[in-house]
């Protein structure tokens, strides 16, 4: 799962904007020394055999197991795999593992044209910051990854000269607007400050609550918006006392170091830039001292509105050149044919992509997501086994496992963009993104999942996951983070958004961040099978109600 936050965001190297793992032509791997991990999987065995007719869902709910969820995962997050990368040997290994265990269920591949049916494959450039980037005021200059660093769009090929536009906190919502001063900004150069204004008690001025808003969390929702503004950069600069940029630039150098990724087709428009300073550099871009940003953002607080900018932004020459090179990664999926309803689709998804090898160890991403993929392996199997007992789904399933969602859901947007089955056909997603841990709010708690966007399109599906788990599993739900205001931005950061873009509802099953989320520790080891093995079968029970009811559930709400 992508993450967030400024550091969290930056730290994740996992979205449009930031980077990602490079191949180098040679890389001496450190992996982890542990109990050697058969990477060849042997079949996986049929386990229980099907209840009595009257609760078929129990019945092939209860195929879906520990043992055998703990089987596939052994081979994904393993160190063979080496994490998984997007466009990688690992990856290109579990596309093929994944593909192999399709088949051998005997789901057909649905993709025409592709030199394996169960491969949607796609071409995408990989980006990386060559040598010689800096940045120079009059005759001072500034030292990539001392002074500066930066993540996504073009950069500057050739040394430019950049005269920046202040945009204060670079915020615009409702009765707050860092823009309505500054006019057209399309094809300038900002500068805005991280963070958010503060109220006189020091909580956040635009959070809910007194919990910090989008903008305080992630330097991404500031980023989009100037985009949208149509700004060919934004220097971002940091002047919180807390802050010391020079340790996070140490800590950011291998992941800034590492290419983005980006759609062939996107590589060719023009994406901002984000350049981050360090508060020496910010002082001189805005020609003024720390005394004086002091007095404009409380004046910004006690005014709880932007107020006007004292500062005269100095000229900067930026050089910032980038080498690209395409390379293809590949969705893989499975395709099990309903019966009178067939033309109706319902999508199970997760994604099969992790990190890869950063600073030598493997980011095995056993929960990140292992869990998930595993969990639509056998989602498959119990559908699989339903059917060739003669209680096949109604409407057909698409088994969706896709790649580049670290890196920006650009799996699941290359799906939806380029669809296999129409997206009017597309009943549901159910997306499964990370449920094999436990996170801190529910240690020596009972079973829990989170469920998130199932209120967003559709009341009907955030009734039926409830009565299905009211039924059968009797978990806690816990829908805390539908809330739309909940800063984390959990709805926006999985595969599953892409179909709710298009208005098809969704639900997205999680167990939340944990200390090895994006870590090295992410390891098969740590899973809680048991856990993992009953969230499994509460979206295989949501899957079968849908797949199986009189009426595909209406979209009847648009919640954001």
């Amino acid at each position: 799962m992508k993450k967030t936050s400024l550091l969290t965001w930056l730290l994740a190297a996992g979205v449009a904007t930031s980077a990602v793992a490079q191949a180098p032509e040679k890389i001496k791997v450190k992996t982890k020394r542990k109990a050697k991990t058969e990477v060849t999987a042997t079949p996986v065995m049929e386990t229980a055999a099907p209840a009595a007719a009257t609760d078929l869902p129990q019945g092939y709910a209860e195929t879906i197991t520990q043992a055998d969820l703990r089987q596939h995962l052994s081979v994904l997050a393993s160190d063979a795999y080496e994490g998984r990368e997007t466009g990688e040997k690992g990856q290109k290994m579990a596309a093929d593992y994944i593909a192999k265990q399709f088949a051998d269920l005997g789901l057909k591949g649905p993709v025409t044209g592709s030199d394996n049916p169960y491969l949607q494959h796609f071409t995408m450039v990989r980006s990386s910051w060559a040598d010689g980037a800096t940045m120079k005021i009059g005759t001072t200059s500034y030292k990539w990854l001392t002074d500066f660093y930066a993540f996504g769009g073009n950069g500057f090929q050739q040394e430019t000269s950049v005269q920046p536009v202040f945009a204060g906190y670079g915020i615009e919502q409702d009765g707050y607007s860092d823009y309505a001063a500054l006019g057209d900004v399309k094809g300038k150069d900002l500068l805005i400050l991280l963070g958010e204004p503060q109220t006189d008690k020091g909580t956040a001025l635009l959070g809910k609550d007194g919990q910090n808003s989008k903008w305080g969390q992630d330097y991404r929702a500031k980023l989009t918006l100037a985009a949208q503004k149509g700004a060919r950069s934004v220097i971002f600069v940091d002047f919180n006392p807390n802050s010391n940029f020079e340790k996070l630039a140490a800590r950011m150098t291998p992941y800034i170091s590492r290419p983005s990724i980006a759609f062939k087709e996107a590589s060719q428009t023009t994406r901002p830039t984000a350049y981050f300073v360090s508060p020496a550099l910010g002082y001189k871009l805005l020609g003024t001292t720390a005394p004086a940003v002091t007095k404009y953002t409380a004046g910004v607080s006690k005014a709880a509105k932007p107020t006007a900018s004292p500062f005269k932004v100095a000229k900067v020459l930026v050089k910032a050149p980038k080498k690209t090179e395409d390379f293809t990664t590949e969705n893989v999926l499975g395709y099990l044919e309903g019966t009178d309803k067939k033309d109706e689709i319902m999508v199970l998804s997760a994604h099969y992509d992790h990190i890869g090898i950063i600073n030598g160890e493997v980011h095995n991403g056993a929960d990140d997501d292992g869990s998930g993929t595993v969990t639509v392996l056998e989602m498959a199997q119990a559908f699989v086994k339903a059917k060739a007992e003669g209680h096949g789904p109604r409407r057909s399933i698409l088994f969706l496992t896709v790649t580049g969602e670290e890196k920006g859901l650009l799996g699941s947007e290359y799906y939806t963009d380029h669809p296999i089955f129409p997206l009017a056909s597309t009943v549901v997603d159910l997306n499964t993104d990370m449920v094999g841990r436990t996170d801190k709010d529910h240690e020596g708690k009972g079973d829990y999942v989170y469920v998130i966007g199932s209120d967003k399109l559709s009341s009907e599906l955030h009734t039926i996951l409830q009565a299905q788990n009211d039924k059968y599993t009797k978990m806690d739900l816990d829908f805390r983070f539908n809330d739309p205001e909940d800063p984390n931005r959990f709805y926006y950061r999985s595969d599953h958004y892409n179909f709710a873009k298009h208005r098809i509802p969704v639900a997205f099953f999680f167990n939340g961040v944990h200390d090895d989320y994006h870590g090295a520790g992410d390891e098969v080891e740590k899973i809680e099978f048991p856990k993992m093995e009953k969230r499994a079968r509460l979206v295989f029970y949501t899957a079968w109600d849908l797949a199986n009811r009189d009426q595909r559930i209406v979209v009847d709400s648009n919640k954001k």
